[in-house]
């Protein structure tokens, strides 16, 4: 089986972000070709996979009876790098979110990009991505830029990383959300986004697909028809996602099988997308037991041929390399690398993201236009 290798410079988040800036009139690439409109709302549904929505049309029919286009999300493919790639309109290897749980180079421990906790000193969010987002381009021309999310975001590591620039507008429930929406679109020049995380959260803990995930699919269809709503004349919105998901049936436990911890320094990423970072000398021997242990199951790689892929992007900044696994380990079959005693929370989800798979990689781009 093939990676599928993101589109970065054509179909990928990151285009679509900096695409969304042009449609408001600001200056830059449009990889996307998406016309002009005086409004935009980006409604994103945490773990809209492309390939889900299709298997269910049933239980979304506003959103199923537009035409979606295909995007790709990037490597891995999960919030806190899809985020970053939305945030900046650059690839992973640019902006450094390269991943759920990254190693704070010469530190000797891992940052939870999502939840930005880490055992030692604080790390600042403008530091760790340092990359100027699109909110404070959209800003500086004159939009107003508007992120309508969960009050407990507002004032986050994370936040204040990929959201830079934005004004943030606290909303908790739907309705909250939808009207925090209208608000924000009745500025001339306006560029608004709005999160939805509980598609994502009941397919983790009940996986995509299971009858909790269709009620919720249903939720996410009549908020995009309740935001629809809410256009002004001359505006746009595009509905897509950070990422898809698979559900696991096969669980590889690297804390009840020593051979996966040996030479092993620190064991970040997630269970579908995993950076392993050795003790020194032992790459190549940790390398070689993991591809021993995963054949069949993973591609598991160097940093340098990850790299030399274009896993990350065109091209990885320099001194983002240290945060990158010596080895990475990205199951292609239903199965996860879990770590029961240091991750006993991730390790119980049925369904999961982060590799290169189709069903993960693929999100889809739905247009509702008022021009």
């Amino acid at each position: 089986m093939t990676p599928l290798i993101p589109a970065y410079g054509t179909v990928s988040l990151a285009d679509l972000s900096s695409s969304l800036l042009t449609v408001v009139g600001v200056d830059g690439n449009n990889p996307l070709g998406l016309a002009p409109a005086e409004r935009v709302l980006l409604f994103l549904v945490d773990g809209l996979g492309a390939d889900l929505l299709r298997a269910h049309p049933e239980a979304a029919p506003f959103l199923s009876a537009r035409p979606i286009r295909v995007l790709t999300a990037g490597f891995p493919a999960t919030t806190a790098t899809s985020l970053g790639s939305l945030g900046t309109g650059r690839p992973p290897g640019e902006h450094g979110m390269l991943g759920y749980q990254l190693a704070v180079p010469g530190a000797g421990y891992l940052l939870n990009c999502l939840r930005w906790t880490v055992p030692g000193p604080p790390i600042l969010p403008d530091e760790w991505q340092p990359t100027p987002t699109v909110y404070q381009r959209a800003t500086a021309a004159g939009v107003s830029a508007s992120y309508v999310a969960p009050s407990k975001f507002e004032t986050t590591g994370f936040n204040q990383a990929v959201y830079r620039g934005v004004r943030f507008v606290g909303a908790d429930g739907i309705d909250d959300r939808v009207e925090g929406v209208r608000h924000a679109l009745a500025e001339p020049r306006s560029h608004v986004t709005v999160y939805y995380g509980n598609l994502d959260a009941v397919g983790h803990r009940t996986g995509w697909g299971s009858p909790q995930w269709l009620d919720q699919l249903a939720v996410v269809d009549r908020m995009a028809e309740r935001l629809a709503a809410t256009l002004p004349p001359g505006s746009v919105m595009y509905v897509t996602a950070d990422h898809g998901m698979v559900n696991v049936t096969e669980r590889i436990d690297a804390d009840t099988l020593p051979a996966l911890r040996e030479g092993v320094a620190l064991l970040g990423g997630e269970t579908r997308a995993r950076h392993v970072y050795t003790a020194p000398g032992a790459t190549g021997t940790v390398l070689e037991t993991w591809r021993d242990i995963l054949d069949g199951k993973a591609w598991v790689v160097s940093r340098d041929e990850a790299v030399e892929s274009g896993w990350f992007g065109p091209r990885v900044r320099a001194e983002w390399l240290p945060r990158i696994g010596d080895v990475l380990a990205v199951p292609y079959t239903d199965c996860a690398v879990t770590a029961s005693v240091a991750e006993p929370h991730e390790s119980s989800f049925i369904g999961c993201h982060g590799s290169l798979t189709p069903a993960e990689q693929r999100i889809p781009l739905l247009e509702v236009s008022t021009r």
